[in-house]
């Protein structure tokens, strides 16, 4: 199948299939007579693998790392866990990050009288630095 083909049945863009291609994570296709790439249905699912991985926030190293074990069906999975771990554990870290924007952003909308620009909380907030 050529590069649109693939990119619809994938749902991804046919740019971000080259660059999964230029970064490692997609090898490099077969090329027809007329120099156009050729997908088979080997590529439909490994951008499926990569499309998922993405959208729980892995990074293109730890894609392929994840796609290096993949091929290894009988090896231990511990690097698999180690990795999905350091994701999970970012995703805390990140998540706490938020509820702490949210509190702020709560406190600041709360005590905001909604009078004049020169006694509004909100701006008094933002222009103090945090700490």
């Amino acid at each position: 199948m050529l590069i649109g083909d693939l990119s619809q049945k994938a749902g991804v863009n046919i740019e971000t299939i080259r660059y999964y291609e230029r970064s490692g994570v997609l090898p490099l296709p077969a090329r027809l007579g007329n120099g156009r790439r050729d997908y088979g249905e080997a590529d439909v699912r490994r951008l499926g693998f990569i499309r998922h991985a993405r959208a729980l926030g892995f990074d293109l190293q730890s894609i392929q790392t994840l796609l290096g074990l993949q091929e290894q069906p009988q090896a231990s999975c511990a690097d698999a866990s180690r990795i999905a771990q350091v994701q999970l554990d970012e995703v805390e870290r990140r998540l706490a990050q938020l509820q702490r924007l949210r509190s702020e952003l709560t406190r600041m909308v709360a005590e905001c009288r909604k009078g004049v620009v020169a006694e509004c909380r909100v701006i008094e907030a933002l222009n103090t630095p945090s700490s």
